[in-house]
C-alpha cells in the first residue's frame, strides 16, 4: 500500500458511505434528507519518529500526558491524519443564526463523527488485510480527554486536554497551523473534523510548508466577532472555560447533540488559508 491507495480509500468511502448523508427524515425533517456532510478529505502523513511530536510533551505544547506514536504502538512507522471539510451546505446553514448552531451543523458534528469513526475503522481493516498493524488513538481504550479542572478525577493536573490531540497531530504532519480560535487552518480551511491513525506501514511524510504555530492566521479578529459566547480575545485567544460553558448550554437545549462552530464560519479561514493583506 502507498499514499495513493490510502487517498483512494478515503475518497471512495466519503463518496459512497450512507453515513455521509442525512437519510432519516424523522431525525431533522424531510427537508434535510439527502444533505451531504463532508467533502473528500485532505490526507497528510508524518513520521512516527518526527522530533516535533516530542515538543507536544512539553508544557508549551500539550504536556507530559501526551502519548507519542511509539507509546501507542512501539513498532510505529507513520502517522496518517485526515481533515474532513464540511460541505458548503453545512457551513452556510450555520451562518444563518449568529446565536444558535444550525440543525445541519449539529448533525454533522455528532452523527458526522460517527461517519468519520466508521471510515477510520475501515482504513484500519484494509491495512490489516494488507499485513500492517495500526492503532486509532481516539478509539483506543487508553485514550482520555478532559474538559474543566477537576482534582477528584484521573489526571487531576490536566484540564481541557487529552493524551492525543487530532489538531496538534495534524499540525505536526503538515496539514496546517492554528488560528486565534485554536482551530487548525488547513488548505480547505478549518470548518470540519480531524481523525488520525498510527501504523507500521512506512509512507513518505508530508513536508511542513510552515515554521510558525500560527503562521496561517492573519489575526483579523473575525472569529472574535463571530463567537456568541465572547470566548475569544485578540490578546489571549480562546478561553476554554467560557467556550465549554456555552457548549454545555447547547447540549441542554439540543440533546443528544451539542456544538457551536460559529468561530469556523463567516471567517476568512472558513474554507481556505486566508490571504494576508
Amino acid at each position: 500500500m502507498d499514499r495513493s491507495d490510502i487517498d483512494s480509500i478515503a475518497i471512495r468511502f466519503t463518496a459512497e458511505s450512507k453515513g455521509n448523508y442525512i437519510l432519516d427524515q424523522d431525525i431533522l425533517g424531510k427537508e434535510f434528507v439527502g444533505l451531504k456532510l463532508f467533502e473528500a478529505p485532505l490526507l497528510a502523513v508524518g513520521e512516527a519518529s518526527d522530533p516535533l511530536f516530542l515538543e507536544l510533551k512539553k508544557d508549551t505544547g500539550i504536556g507530559k500526558h501526551f502519548l507519542l506514536p511509539a507509546e501507542w504502538m512501539p513498532a510505529a512507522e507513520s502517522v496518517i491524519t485526515f481533515f474532513f471539510p464540511f460541505t458548503e451546505a453545512v457551513r452556510l446553514s450555520n451562518r444563518k443564526n449568529k446565536a444558535c448552531p444550525s440543525p445541519e451543523w449539529l448533525y454533522a458534528r455528532i452523527e458526522g463523527q460517527r461517519f468519520i469513526n466508521q471510515f477510520i475503522l475501515q482504513l484500519q481493516k484494509e491495512l490489516t488485510e494488507n499485513g500492517y498493524e495500526s492503532v486509532i488513538p481516539s478509539l483506543d481504550q487508553r485514550f482520555w480527554n478532559k474538559t474543566e479542572y477537576n482534582p477528584s478525577t484521573a489526571h487531576p493536573e490536566a484540564s481541557f486536554t487529552s493524551n492525543w490531540s487530532e489538531r496538534h497531530v495534524a499540525f505536526v504532519c503538515g496539514l496546517g497551523t492554528f488560528g486565534l480560535s485554536k482551530g487548525l487552518i488547513t488548505a480547505r480551511g478549518m470548518a470540519g473534523r480531524f481523525v488520525s491513525l498510527i501504523t507500521t506501514l512506512r509512507l513518505s511524510p508530508n513536508r511542513r510548508d510552515y515554521t510558525d504555530t500560527y503562521e496561517y492566521c492573519t489575526n483579523c479578529g473575525a472569529c472574535i466577532r463571530q463567537c456568541p459566547a465572547g470566548a475569544i480575545a485578540m490578546e489571549t485567544g480562546k478561553n476554554h472555560v467560557i467556550c465549554s460553558a456555552f457548549l454545555d448550554e447547547t447540549q441542554k437545549k439540543y440533546a443528544p447533540r451539542y456544538g457551536c462552530g460559529k468561530c469556523q464560519i463567516g471567517v476568512p479561514c472558513e474554507n481556505r488559508i486566508p490571504r494576508r493583506i
